[in-house]
């Protein structure tokens, strides 16, 4: 959070095609200053200083009238200038917006930093002085250095990677680290651009061309950021493009093409299918088994352990891990998959419930779902059923309809176990391995393929959550009862079900968890 005297003297913050220097109280667009009333400009920098969150309508005529009463017309009065100003909402620009109920929000991404001789420049001239722009590193981030070297890696050789995964594994902060690791390494010019507040397709080119500083994605000016770079990297980092993936894959593919050396980098819970991207799915922190003969030390071993005992720490407790205590842990992280918002959310709750608690409130999904995390974060990651929430509502309703009857194998199974499960006379069996394949797509459903047959499985949190939709429905007892007479017939060696895959379903649909579930 910033006042305008909290800004270095000679800090000179860019956005679209706009240079502003708070110091000075001075905004340009293109080199160009312009006109802007004093309430507007106080506005504008308390916005753009906490850009990317809300900040109150109070807190906002506090710190623009602080010895005086005004309510909320005038507020609006003067934001309808700024944004006036601005330009905002024409061909596609957004930089303020209003959250109703809330307060106000500076959406458009910022670049911070440069020196006072670039502030006559033009604005192009300007962003050559600015550092890169991204989000501050985690001051330690457990158990992804080989994932961030490999996609470096992959990123400097293809030049257009997408990170996929579950909700909660960490892609934005592997995907900061990976965008800070080359922009140490080699200068450049680097832009980072978040999604998240982006909820209509049709704005998504306006943001970019006005992160990137230009009016519009045509090949000329596209070809003037490959200039602009000159011979150093421009590295263009997309965040959270799942809701987006159509568009944003459309002109990822174009910068790629249009822009001489341009590397991409992109986050998303699936993949863009964009022609020249390479995926990399970011896997589950490695978590140790849940045996009883587990001691501490082969527990520290595992990331998962390591990122749980670190933010119990950071919650103010310090567990010095024993071997009796070692098994606790691993249960409490085997449940949570290596999830690492999941073991940052349990690990806050240490102090409360100690570890033999926390592993017992664990084995009760419903609860846990709704624990809170973090203040600091966005709104959908303070808590998991949030988190969940973001992606069952990006689905067709055919999807969450598979994925609610799916929730009730409690480990692996097979496509001809779905099919037993979730087929009905509006449900074939093609439509249940298409949608299968499509949650796989879209990290709700993970793949375990071997010699013989190819399963299934929810990750636990998934899975969770996924039950307590079906619990709300009309149809939660038949499904429930339907699972129970497959594992019968299963049981029995009379499964005559196996009409899209031949194989044999007995080892993973009889496995104890999946009984234990049908007998519940």
């Amino acid at each position: 959070m910033k006042n305008p005297d909290e800004f270095p003297s000679a800090e000179v913050v860019g956005f679209g095609q706009f240079t502003l220097m708070p110091a000075e109280r001075l905004l340009k667009c293109e080199g160009s200053p312009i006109i802007l009333g004093g309430r507007a400009m106080d506005i504008l920098i308390t916005l753009v200083g906490q850009a990317g969150t809300v900040v109150s309508k109070k807190e906002l005529i506090a710190r623009t009238w602080p010895d005086v009463t005004v309510d909320e017309s005038g507020l609006r009065h003067h934001v309808f200038a700024l944004r006036k100003a601005l330009k905002d909402d024409r061909n596609g620009n957004r930089y303020i917006t209003n959250v109703p109920g809330r307060g106000y929000s500076f959406v458009a991404p910022v670049v911070r930093g440069g020196k006072g001789e670039s502030r006559h420049a033009s604005t192009r001239a300007d962003k050559t002085m600015l550092p890169h722009g991204l989000p501050p590193l985690l001051t330690r981030m457990v158990g992804r250095d080989e994932e961030v070297r490999d996609i470096s890696a992959r990123l400097t050789e293809h030049r257009f990677v997408t990170i996929t995964g579950g909700a909660g594994m960490g892609k934005t902060t592997v995907a900061v680290s990976v965008a800070h690791e080359l922009a140490a390494t080699c200068e450049g010019v680097t832009w980072f651009i978040d999604f998240s507040e982006i909820s209509d397709p049709d704005s998504v080119p306006g943001v970019l061309a006005t992160a990137l500083g230009i009016t519009a994605l045509t090949p000329d000016q596209l070809r003037s950021l490959g200039v602009f770079g000159g011979d150093k990297r421009v590295l263009l980092l997309l965040d959270n493009c799942e809701h987006l993936v159509g568009v944003v894959a459309k002109l990822a593919q174009q910068l790629f093409k249009g822009v001489p050396g341009i590397h991409i980098l992109a986050s998303s819970r699936e993949a863009l299918q964009a022609d020249s991207e390479h995926v990399y799915r970011l896997q589950p922190l490695g978590g140790p088994p849940m045996v009883p003969s587990l001691s501490a030390v082969e527990a520290m071993a595992y990331p998962a352990v390591q990122l749980f005992i670190e933010r119990a720490a950071t919650n103010g407790i310090e567990v010095t891990l024993t071997d009796a205590e070692a098994p606790i842990v691993s249960e409490i992280c085997g449940h949570l998959d290596g999830m690492p918002l999941a073991i940052c959310v349990a690990a806050g709750r240490v102090g409360a419930h100690g570890l033999s608690g926390l592993a017992h409130l664990l084995s009760h999904p419903s609860c846990w779902l709704r624990w809170n995390g973090p203040r600091t974060v966005h709104s959908r990651h303070q808590t998991l059923d949030s988190l969940l929430d973001w992606s069952y509502d990006l689905l067709a309703e055919n999807e969450r309809l598979i994925l609610r009857r799916l929730s009730v194998f409690a480990t692996n199974f097979t496509l001809e176990g779905a099919c037993a499960i979730a087929a009905d006379t509006d449900i074939t069996q093609e439509m249940i391995a298409d949608v299968i394949c499509s949650l796989v797509t879209k990290s709700l459903v993970s793949t375990a393929i071997d010699a013989s047959t190819v399963t299934y499985r929810l990750l636990e949190t998934t899975r969770a959550y996924a039950r307590k939709k079906l619990m709300q429905t009309a149809e939660s007892d038949t499904i429930v009862r339907r699972h129970a007479d497959y594992l019968s017939r299963v049981l029995r060696g009379r499964c005559e079900d196996r009409v899209i895959v031949r194989g044999e379903p007995t080892r993973h649909a009889t496995r104890p968890a999946n009984l234990h579930a049908a007998s519940r």
